[in-house]
């Protein structure tokens, strides 16, 4: 059986598998007792990946059909900084898997234009997990949170972006119905104060976990260290209701 090697971000592992990326997802999200229904966000990496740093060959030897001939669900190769010591190069499809198991693959495309909005939420996904908010664009984002100069930085950053409606306009008196995101209060304070202290960034939470509403996705996903960016566009919700409606109604699952 064809081995697959996937990149999970909730949390952030290196894993080998014998099951195809949907499958995969399903086994993350809904597939064994041990685990509560949660939704999964996982890269498939390239079918050449190799690797110095992790030990792939142990783990594919560990990755065998089971005695009644049921495949190997996961083997993992790494828990602790993965992203790190994998490539930009390495990474393929990013795959979106809702609570009840049913999976959206996302392909890389060419980034968007340079952002001309005034402020931006991040969800940051892998290595670290805080929710930002930001005047900077996804690409200088990323090139900020790596780079070298910042005391705070990382060596790879993996991010959403996620929607603020109508407060990137009016943090203040905007209508934040809509939004479901914990302590709109605090939100706003944190966007204005991103206005006003001309800062380029604000910690909104720093302890946020990994979990996020689909439904809130703005734009889509972001990978990358320095000025190189994977992007991976997400779907407007027209799309989605048109062309992907069982999963599109499985994440707006409450």
């Amino acid at each position: 059986m064809e081995l697959y090697h996937y990149l999970s971000l909730i949390p952030e592992s290196l894993v080998v598998s014998m099951l195809p990326a949907a499958e995969f997802g399903t086994y993350l999200a809904a597939g064994t007792k041990k685990r509560s229904r949660e939704h999964a966000v996982y890269f498939e990496l390239k079918e050449n990946f190799q690797s110095e740093y992790f030990d792939l060959e142990k783990a594919r030897h560990a990755c065998v059909a089971h005695p009644d001939g049921n495949p190997k669900h996961s083997v993992y190769v790494s828990i602790y900084r993965v992203l790190e010591h994998i490539p930009l190069t390495a990474i393929g499809d990013l795959w979106l898997t809702t609570r009840d198991g049913r999976s959206l693959k996302l392909t890389q495309s060419t980034s968007p234009a340079k952002s001309t909005e005034p402020s931006h939420l991040y969800q940051e996904l892998c290595p670290v997990h805080s929710t930002v908010v930001s005047s900077l664009g996804p690409a200088e984002m990323c090139k900020f949170i790596t780079s070298d100069e910042n005391a705070f930085s990382v060596p790879k950053i993996c991010f959403v972006e996620l929607t603020l409606g109508v407060l990137v306009q009016d943090p203040i008196n905007g209508d934040a119905s809509d939004l479901p995101y914990k302590d709109i209060p605090h939100l706003r304070d944190c966007l204005n104060d991103l206005a006003s202290k001309y800062k380029t960034t604000k910690t909104v939470n720093r302890i946020q976990a990994e979990r996020f509403c689909y439904r809130c996705i703005k734009g889509g996903f972001f990978l990358g260290k320095g000025e190189n960016v994977l992007y991976y566009p997400f779907p407007s919700a027209e799309q989605l209701e048109k062309n992907q409606h069982e999963w599109w109604r499985s994440a707006n699952m409450p």
